[in-house]
């Protein structure tokens, strides 16, 4: 006799579904029937989730930043500048929706600075980027910057 393979769970077979049933629960209150250690995993999924889309925004903001402030490449400017402003307004819309991560960013800055170096670096290795971040890393000059107008 063999024995019957159990049922997968709803949110082995359609994530969608899980997640309007568990909706359905929460609503009505029926907190005994969650599947509690997938709920767990999916907000920590989405914590976890906008922590990378900043790190990610924060690296490519820094590197165009640093290409757009040290290359000589005209023909580029541009598509550097739009660059460093859709991820300036991206960044300040992801902190609007979530402000507990602009401590997160302080957290994170090094970490993602060293990394958008590491990049340019091997992209453009004849170039002369400071091994130190030159950005200010408070957060509104950060994001508002025109990284190619000359400082004052």
């Amino acid at each position: 006799m063999t024995q019957a393979k159990p049922k997968p769970a709803l949110y082995d077979q359609d994530l969608a579904l899980w997640l309007a049933d568990t909706i359905e629960q929460l609503q009505a209150g029926a907190l005994g029937k969650l599947d509690v250690e997938h709920l767990i995993e999916e907000l920590e999924g989405l914590a976890g989730r906008d922590r990378n889309e900043l790190e990610n925004r924060l690296d490519v903001l820094l590197a165009h930043a640093l290409k757009r402030r040290y290359l000589n490449s005209a023909d580029d400017y541009r598509g550097w500048e739009i660059t460093l402003r859709e991820q300036q307004k991206r960044i300040r819309r992801l902190l609007k929706q979530s402000p507990s991560l602009k401590n997160y960013l302080s957290e994170v800055f090094d970490e993602v600075w060293q990394d958008a170096l590491a990049d340019v670096c091997k992209a453009y290795p004849d170039a002369d980027f400071p091994a130190e971040s030159p950005f200010s890393r408070d957060l509104e000059l950060l994001l508002t910057t025109e990284f190619w107008q000359p400082e004052r």
